[in-house]
């Protein structure tokens, strides 16, 4: 299994931005909402990992 890593990173403006790596589709998600809290979110950009986890999904859902 690989290593989880989340970066969070200020700048000096106040905006945050946060990074996760070894996560997988909605596995990211959780530990996203576990950090945010009730914070509002501007942008989201999910990473190619989160839709290949859905495509597997997918497939093993249609067979």
């Amino acid at each position: 299994m690989p290593e989880k890593t989340i970066t969070i990173t200020i700048d000096e403006q106040g905006t945050t931005t946060f990074d996760l790596e070894g996560f997988v589709g909605n596995e990211c998600e959780k530990a996203f909402e576990d950090f945010r809290g009730g914070d509002t979110v501007k942008l989201e950009r999910k990473k190619s990992a989160y839709f290949a986890q859905q495509q597997a999904d997918h497939e093993r859902t249609r067979r």
